[in-house]
């Protein structure tokens, strides 16, 4: 009995000891995160740790992972740098190689010999030839360069071009290109990937800066998506608004009630079947003549492509939509 009592005693004891130290450590731990002389949050940078309310510093030189140097510009950046660009899908090789320059200048910027020149000149010729080993390298690189000059004419930013390059990669490792043109294959992809991040360009603005027509670029288009199964929802006509209303330089309350047309459209169902280019340049249409600025269907129709009688259709059912919404409310 009197041993039983001893080892319920012991196992008490055990219990409130690790209590006091589970509480001494939640205790250190919130003095870590406070300090220690007002209480007041603490705040990391770089080098230091600092009270935001007393300005304590509790705590510093920490590991900087910063370069050693400073710059003040974007030139004296690159100069002290010593470290190359990261890699990215945008580049055949991932931008791993390394690329000779066309300045004919040594390293103190002096301008090169003729016989220098002329050394300098097969040496390029040979290190690109050695960038693509490859057919298939010669097809991505080619492939890549397309993708790149159509989203440089498009205006689309480079997380479009990063995911158009990942789209041909994966269409180039299926085996899906053989009866079909790279150019092809290219503008499909980056039709995809406008689509796909939220910054669509229409069929026509894509066909227009493409080197194939309109028919094989559809239907290249619509065998990438199926056979890589690639989700893309149907465009969204408030997408292409803020485009058209910055290319047009109407107001933002005008843009706004633009919006507001689209939104009550699809409410109702409207924009089913019908094309988003279309509605969405009635909407930009529409908006500023609900706020008394001026703009012609010409004007609209030239910045979105799309014709006239389009735009008066389309003008006519945002229009007749919205007052069938304001009397339903």
């Amino acid at each position: 009995m009197t041993s039983t009592r001893i080892q319920s005693y012991d196992e008490q004891t055990d219990v409130t000891e690790r209590t006091e130290e589970t509480e001494r450590a939640e205790t250190e731990r919130e003095d870590e995160q406070v300090c220690p002389e007002c209480g007041g949050n603490l705040a990391t940078s770089d080098s230091e740790t600092v009270c935001e309310e007393c300005g304590l510093v509790v705590e510093e030189d920490n590991v900087d992972r910063g370069p050693e140097w400073r710059a003040f510009d974007s030139k004296e950046k690159d100069e002290k740098s010593r470290v190359g660009a990261p890699t990215t899908k945008m580049m055949h090789d991932k931008g791993l190689s390394t690329n000779i320059g066309w300045q004919n200048k040594d390293a103190y910027g002096k301008s090169l010999g003729s016989r220098q020149r002329q050394k300098m000149q097969r040496l390029r010729k040979w290190n690109e030839r050695f960038r693509t080993r490859d057919s298939k390298e010669r097809n991505l690189k080619q492939a890549l360069g397309e993708i790149d000059r159509m989203a440089s004419a498009l205006g689309l930013p480079e997380d479009v071009r990063e995911t158009a390059s990942v789209i041909y990669r994966r269409a180039l490792d299926e085996d899906l290109l053989p009866g079909r043109s790279i150019e092809g294959v290219a503008t499909a992809a980056l039709y995809a990937a406008a689509r796909q991040t939220g910054t669509p360009r229409s069929i026509d603005e894509v066909a227009n800066v493409s080197r194939i027509d309109e028919m094989e670029f559809k239907r290249t288009y619509r065998y990438i998506v199926r056979e890589l199964n690639l989700q893309i929802q149907p465009a969204d006509p408030e997408d292409y608004v803020a485009r058209f209303a910055s290319e047009l330089g109407i107001s933002d309350e005008s843009e706004r009630r633009a919006r507001e047309l689209l939104r009550n459209a699809k409410r109702q169902g409207l924009h089913s079947g019908k094309s988003p280019v279309g509605l969405a340049a009635a909407a930009v249409y529409a908006g500023p003549l609900l706020t008394n600025e001026k703009v012609t269907q010409a004007e609209v129709s030239e910045v979105a492509q799309v014709s006239e009688v389009t735009i008066r259709n389309r003008y006519h059912e945002l229009l007749e939509a919205s007052e069938s919404g304001a009397a339903a409310a």
